[in-house]
Order: C-alpha cells, then structure tokens, then sequence
C-alpha cells in the first residue's frame, strides 16, 4: 500500500438523481481508494491511497456555495480507514459540516468513527454500518482488511446508545454464499438497537467482475457456473433472484421490527 498526497479541485459532488438509497444530496470522499481492500469493491485493485491534503480548506469554500441538503460521506472510500486516526481529515470536515448545519449521512466498516462521537451528537447525523456477513470466515476471504463483523455491530450499538440514528447495509449481498444467514444478520441489527436495514446487490463490472471472479473459482469453485448464469445478461444480477431476495429481507425486517429502507 502506497500513500500519496494531492490537492483536491472539487470535493462535494452533486447528486443529480435522486438518491433512493442514501437519501443524499451530495457526496464527499475525504481519501481515494480504500485500505480496506474489499474484493467485491471496485477500488481493491488499486494499491495507491490518495489523502486529500486540501479537504478542509475545499470544502469551506464550497459549501457556502451550495443550497441545504445532505452530505454523504465516504461513498466510494471509507472516510474511516486507518489512514484517518493520523491525519484526521473527516473529522476536520466534520467540524465545518456541524458549524455550517448541514446534515450528513456516513457509510463506514470502522469503529474509529467513535473517537467523533463529541461531533457526531451534537449535528444532525446519520451513520451506516456496513456488515455483509456475520460469518468470520466469509468476512476473511472478501474483506480482510476491515474490522470483523462482530466488532461493526458494537459500533452500531454504541451509536445508537448515544442517540445517533444507525442503521447496517447489507450491501453487497453476495449472491449464493450469504443467503442463510440473512436472517441471522436482520436479528442481529435488531438486537444490536439498528434503525434501520440498506441493501444492494452485487454488481460485477470491468476489472472488478475479473478480481472478484478469481476469489468465487479460489475459494467457492461449486459456485462459478451459477455466477456466470446469473450474471450472463448484465452487471446485475437476474431480476427473478433479486426479487426472491428483496421479497425476503421485507418479510425479516417485518418479523425483526427494524425499517427497510429499501
């Protein structure tokens, strides 16, 4: 892993559709890429991490050139990642979010994201703990270097205790290996006090389909002809499989009483 600092032109980026998932309005990635290195991301194949020396002084321009609405932070790469408890860049952007008033919604695996609790309950914030698995073994093979699953659900625990509005993605839901325990992960995000479930499925484009394919014939090779079939037509999954999978986290979310915000 490699680290390189760059200046920034622009930080916030605009959301021009409207944003069903998240809810936001813009989006703002403090780092490029991730040391994270999820295979089902698709920057786990570039080694190179990219601070954003610049964030702060950017985004106090910007943001008083724009009309309110959410910021959605670490949409591409975790704002959260270990290179942050050195350099604090999120945190600095923080503080100009909550002296501006703007609301925020943050996607994250870390639980560095608690050293901000001081911030996080005094603006108006929403924090996504993202948990595709609650299986260690799973959690190895395809994001190794993120905190374990275990560990993300205390963090929604301690978010939530402290009155932060906390919600789990289940995103992505990789297809044939995550299935049976879907229910176990909804159980969990209620027992864990989670507002609320996101979802997505996988989707498998370019360099990425290559990277992640590789880990499906290394570690599930039983499991490459249904992959290739239920992905033959597009970067999404077949729609008769989404479909089956949607209808089942409705019902678990319903039984678990915990919002599907999908």
């Amino acid at each position: 892993m490699e680290y390189k600092n760059i200046q920034c032109q622009t930080l916030l980026n605009k959301i021009t559709k409207k944003d069903k998932l998240f809810k936001g309005d813009y989006t703002l990635d403090p780092y490029q890429n991730c040391e994270f290195g999820c295979t089902y991301c698709d920057s786990s194949y570039d080694k190179n991490i990219y601070i954003k020396t610049n964030a702060t002084q950017q985004l106090e321009k910007e943001i008083k050139t724009i009309k309110k609405g959410t910021i959605i932070i670490g949409s591409v790469s975790d704002a959260y990642q270990k290179i942050e408890e050195k350099h604090k860049i999120t945190r600095n952007i923080l503080e100009i979010i909550k002296q501006n008033k703007y609301p925020c919604h943050i996607l994250t695996k870390s639980n560095l994201i608690l050293r901000d609790l001081d911030l996080l309950s005094k603006m108006d914030s929403i924090v996504t703990i993202t948990i595709i698995t609650l299986d260690k073994k799973i959690s190895q093979i395809f994001e190794k270097e993120a905190p374990l699953p275990n560990d993300r659900l205390k963090i929604v625990k301690q978010l939530s205790k402290e009155g932060i509005k906390t919600g789990i993605a289940i995103i992505p839901i990789l297809p044939y290996i995550v299935e049976n325990e879907l229910e176990k992960i909804i159980k969990s995000a209620s027992n864990y006090k989670a507002n609320y479930i996101l979802h997505k499925h996988l989707e498998l484009k370019g360099d990425q389909k290559n990277i992640f394919m590789k880990i499906i014939e290394e570690f599930y090779p039983d499991l490459v002809k249904k992959y290739e079939e239920l992905y033959k037509s597009s970067y999404m999954p077949d729609n008769n499989y989404t479909s089956k999978i949607n209808g089942t986290l409705k019902k678990l979310c319903i039984k678990y009483k915990i919002k599907n915000m999908v």
